[in-house]
């Protein structure tokens, strides 16, 4: 049975914080950079909101472990990410609740997380199953997911509220232990291609 407790990752110039309120200036920041709480697939808070935002993830302890994504050169918050929807019962997790600064999407950040949550969800945690969902109409989110190399489960159809009182249909994917070794082998492939590729021209949310 897995015990999920906070830690402090660290890969590739990315470092993983469990969120606290000393990250709510830097979260504030984050968010401003793409006015990402516009967005109407997304769950980023608007700058007014963040200390909520934080308090919240904290009471969903232990069924969700929250992050602060860092970038470790400068101590900078570049957005946040998140174990969640954890039972330990059957020794699954979920990542999710992940949103970057505009700056950052689309670059190794997402990647290095990945890698990191992973990496401790398998190697440490010893999960059975890692999953990710997403929203029907957040087709750059599903794309990043499936490049990860997670396997697509299905559709749940009005499943979830969005932030504008729609409600979506939600995507389910995951990743077996059994297929973690290819994963990890092609996050690493990703990881060095990134490295030599220059940087996007236009960015956009994912």
């Amino acid at each position: 049975m897995i015990s999920v407790q906070p830690v402090t990752l660290e890969y590739h110039g990315v470092r993983l914080e469990p969120l606290g309120q000393e990250h709510a200036e830097g979260l504030r920041a984050a968010a401003r950079d793409g006015e990402l709480w516009k967005l109407r697939v997304t769950s980023v808070p608007e700058p007014e909101n963040v200390d909520a935002y934080i308090a919240a993830a904290l009471e969903m302890r232990p069924a969700r472990l929250a992050f602060a994504v860092i970038d470790a050169a400068t101590g900078t918050v570049v957005g946040s990410t998140s174990y969640h929807d954890i039972v330990p019962a059957i020794d699954r997790v979920e990542i999710g609740y992940t949103w970057y600064a505009r700056s950052r999407q689309r670059s190794h950040v997402n990647t290095s997380c990945k890698r990191m949550l992973l990496s401790h969800a398998f190697d440490t945690l010893g999960c059975a199953v890692v999953g990710l969902r997403t929203d029907n109409f957040n087709h750059a989110s599903q794309a990043a997911i499936e490049r990860l190399g997670a396997k697509k489960d299905g559709v749940i159809r009005h499943h979830a509220v969005r932030r504008d009182g729609t409600v979506r249909d939600t995507v389910m994917y995951s990743i077996m232990r059994g297929e973690w070794p290819e994963v990890r082998a092609h996050l690493a492939y990703l990881q060095d291609r990134s490295q030599a590729l220059p940087p996007p021209a236009m960015e956009r949310p994912c």
